[in-house]
């Protein structure tokens, strides 16, 4: 049995989860989200919490077990708390300014500055010009977008100039050696 597939997963007062055929819908107070379960697997409600069970012990099945009750758990939780990343930028001229909620705009040494849209569900803020804050209720939406403001500028393992993670270690290397 797979250890995280078998921990059910609490549900808190004011989310209310509907689960018809093959989609499970969680509703609470930051929002909404869907998704279509994969496989054979089933999530049952028991009272205040949810279970995820698998019919056999198939390898397919299997697989997906974990996978179901962390995409699940990962729902609760972003309806009720919702989920956020941060960056940092570093650079001398390397800097973000806000456009609004859903909209900024970033100088990463290219000779145009990048503008950003972020997609329904995600919102930004810039509480710096080297910080920025990715949040949502998906975590993998906040994830991707994240991953994507990285991949303009990732940090180069020379000067560390570049758009990181907050807190992220940048493998540094020796510059030219001199004679």
């Amino acid at each position: 049995m797979s250890r995280i597939g078998k921990a059910p997963i609490p549900v808190p007062t004011g989310v209310d989860v509907t689960v018809e055929d093959r989609r499970i819908s969680v509703n609470g107070p930051k929002g909404t989200l869907e998704r279509e379960l994969p496989g054979a697997i089933a999530v049952l409600r028991e009272g205040d919490t949810l279970v995820v069970t698998r019919p056999d012990d198939e390898r397919q099945n299997r697989a997906l077990h974990g996978l179901v009750r962390s995409l699940v758990n990962n729902m609760v939780t972003g309806v009720t708390e919702g989920f956020r990343k941060e960056l940092e930028i570093v650079g001398v001229g390397y800097r973000a300014t806000a456009k609004g909620p859903d909209a900024m705009e970033l100088a990463l040494g290219f000779s145009h500055p990048v503008s950003i849209t972020a997609p329904d569900g995600i919102t930004f803020e810039v509480p710096a010009p080297n910080r920025i804050v990715v949040s949502g209720i998906d975590k993998e939406k906040v994830g991707q977008v994240a991953a994507d403001i990285r991949a303009w500028r990732k940090p180069e393992p020379y000067k560390g100039k570049g758009v990181r993670y907050a807190g992220e270690h940048v493998q540094r290397k020796a510059g030219k050696a001199g004679k």
